[in-house]
């Protein structure tokens, strides 16, 4: 009866999480390259229950020969196994603004381990320092002219550093060269990553690599193809419908569970307080 509580359960906390990754999916739907996260369900193993017993023997000494019988497989609940998002090229936005940047993949190679294609990311600096990555080109420049994030982490070039310029009146080719109003010139710093799938997600749209590592440069990895387009930006992959659709889902399957756990409670309360009483 108990293991029937705990089966409920888990399914009631695994649905809670989907729906807190598909409401959070659906408030980034206008967050500029913002990348979907998918999940996975998965079951606990499954165990097998025996029942143990003593067969009498007809012998002078009455002997009980122990043996045990299989009763049959028990599932003990599903979980949310992992969260990834979901590296699919975004829909281009025209902005008109000289510091919006939106990153196109052109030819992406396949990793024949995995089988998932290769992203190309923007390299940013935060605030302590620390190398990121991330899609989202919504550019602007600071008090002291450099160019940094919509949340203020440095845009870094191909060198490593940060890019400063005299104003916003600046012009990004396809290959990523920039070209200040001042003279100011500068390759962007764009890096691969063979498998998207291992980076860690952040907030802001930020990425790191697992082993703090830094990624290599896009333009030397063998069969990597990629634009720029200045003036537009990579809107979120996000699929609106679909995501509500799954909502749902996900809130029908949390309730069949609840209903479940409601009919346990109610057969446990009868069974303490009912069965067996005296009248």
């Amino acid at each position: 009866m108990f293991r029937g509580f705990y089966t409920a359960a888990s399914g009631m906390l695994a649905q809670q999480r989907r729906t807190e990754m598909l409401t959070n999916n659906m408030a980034n739907a206008n967050t500029p390259g913002y990348k979907a996260d998918q999940s996975s369900l998965r079951a606990f193993p499954e165990m097998l229950l025996k029942r143990f017993d003593q067969e009498k023997v007809p012998t002078e000494k009455g002997l009980n020969l122990p043996f045990n019988k299989t009763v049959g497989p028990v599932n003990t609940g599903v979980y949310m196994q992992e969260v990834m998002p979901k590296f699919v090229q975004g829909d281009l936005q025209d902005t008109g603004q000289t510091t919006d940047l939106a990153l196109v993949d052109i030819i992406m190679p396949r990793n024949q381990e995995t089988g998932v294609n290769g992203s190309v990311f923007f390299t940013v600096q935060n605030a302590a320092g620390e190398i990121r990555y991330t899609r989202n080109g919504d550019f602007t420049l600071d008090g002291q002219g450099f160019l940094t994030t919509a949340s203020g982490n440095y845009v870094l070039d191909s060198n490593g550093n940060r890019i400063q310029l005299s104003s916003d009146q600046f012009t990004v080719n396809e290959n990523g060269m920039l070209q200040g109003a001042a003279g100011e010139t500068a390759f962007l710093g764009i890096s691969y990553s063979a498998d998207p799938y291992n980076l860690v997600k952040e907030g802001d749209g930020l990425y790191r690599t697992g082993d703090g590592g830094a990624l290599a440069d896009a333009r030397g990895a063998a069969g990597v193809q990629f634009s720029l387009q200045q003036g537009k930006l990579e809107r979120s992959n996000v699929d609106m419908s679909r995501s509500m659709t799954d909502m749902l889902t996900a809130y029908r399957a949390f309730e069949a569970n609840q209903k479940v756990l409601q009919a346990y409670d109610k057969s446990m309360d009868k069974a303490a307080n009912e069965v067996g009483r005296i009248g």
